[in-house]
């Protein structure tokens, strides 16, 4: 039997009831910025990608079509700076979460193994060093990337950049130390960068950054992607949770691994929605629209939060404001629900957010402005 945590929005009930309850001037009952679910349309142009591919009766290829993986290629070196993509190390997945959940396993990993991850960080990662039976364990900074002994050196180390829930981004340096550490002592390190289109850090100018910094940036990896794997999803910056639409790329290598075992399980992405995720990463004008549309939101919010106590810290990127009153998670939570708003406790999160929530831009513009509006009164 799998040992696997309690699955952690079911404790979140009692205090969506409490914040349902409350009548509201504004009549919109409960504003639930709990999870980062996109609302906003899909995009037309991946609709028709999609309607255009519908009539699919033969099977579709595990690895992807070669427009595809090619497509993806193009989309690092125009939207990430990483111009080195081999087409051959691209592989589209069921959603990124799947892939997050199933890499220790894809890999071979097992009893014995240890599978680290930031210390505020995605459940997921956890659960997927549970289900291939290896040791989940918190590796947070470079700091814990000093000398291990070989039962505490992970086999598989998850960086999330930009962090989810923190909104943390890793800088080039950063990123160089740990794959400089990671090749000294063989250990695969998969990048978790969904939110990267997601940027709020200004630059000189005023313009906020069009990406953050990815794994495969050749001024991180010296120009080798050997060991290295950037996961990514475009149910964020498309609007296409909906689809299941991501992508792993990297060591070509280590993705014909993945691949092969893929191709037993019936690990497949539809054909349409292999269609829809070329459409997707070849129009940037779509991810720029959508980003205008979550930065207004993060004006709005952001002025709700200050003005009710709360404190952000980090949140320089991606759809969340991660946010401390300095007292306790669930503190905080009752204090918002008694605005009829819902936010996700830092503790979901691992230990490290127990004094933080997490407050989801996603959310329809009205309901935005509402719940600034509630933080704000008196």
């Amino acid at each position: 039997m799998i040992s696997l945590p309690d699955f952690p929005w079911d404790s979140l009930a009692p205090v969506k009831e409490r914040a349902s309850s409350v009548a509201t001037s504004d009549g919109l009952g409960l504003v639930d910025l709990s999870v980062g679910t996109p609302v906003d349309a899909t995009p037309e142009v991946v609709q028709e990608a999609l309607r255009s591919a519908s009539d699919a009766p033969g099977y579709p290829q595990t690895w992807g079509t070669p427009a595809l993986r090619e497509a993806v290629a193009r989309w690092f070196a125009t939207r990430r700076a990483v111009p080195d993509v081999d087409p051959d190390g691209v592989l589209p997945t069921i959603g990124s979460k799947e892939l997050v959940a199933w890499l220790p396993t894809l890999l071979g990993l097992g009893p014995g193994d240890v599978v680290g991850f930031p210390s505020a960080a995605y459940p997921t990662y956890d659960v997927g060093a549970r289900l291939a039976g290896a040791t989940p364990q918190v590796v947070d900074g470079l700091a814990a990337l000093g000398p291990l002994t070989p039962s505490t050196t992970p086999r598989l180390l998850w960086l999330n950049t930009p962090g989810n829930p923190t909104g943390q981004v890793l800088g080039i340096e950063h990123l160089a130390k740990v794959v400089a550490w990671a090749r000294q002592h063989g250990v695969v390190v998969a990048s978790d960068e969904c939110y990267a289109e997601l940027d709020w850090r200004t630059e000189r100018g005023g313009s906020t950054a069009p990406t953050t910094p990815s794994i495969l940036d050749p001024r991180v990896t010296g120009g080798s992607h050997e060991g290295l794997l950037c996961v990514y999803s475009l149910s964020k910056q498309s609007n296409l949770a909906g689809y299941r639409a991501a992508f792993v790329a990297g060591d070509p290598r280590l993705v014909r691994q993945i691949l092969e075992v893929r191709k037993h399980a019936g690990m497949i992405v539809p054909w349409p929605v292999q269609a829809a995720i070329t459409a997707a990463v070849g129009d940037a004008g779509h991810v720029e629209a959508q980003k205008a549309v979550y930065a207004a939101r993060r004006e709005v919010l952001l002025a709700g939060v200050r003005a009710f106590g709360l404190k952000t810290t980090h949140s320089e990127a991606g759809l969340y404001l991660w946010a401390t009153a300095g007292e306790d998670a669930w503190v905080t939570l009752e204090r918002l629900a008694a605005r009829g708003i819902l936010a996700a406790p830092g503790t979901f999160y691992g230990a490290a957010g127990r004094q933080h929530v997490r407050i989801a831009l996603t959310a329809p513009d009205e309901r935005i402005r509402a719940a600034a509006s509630r933080l704000s009164a008196g």
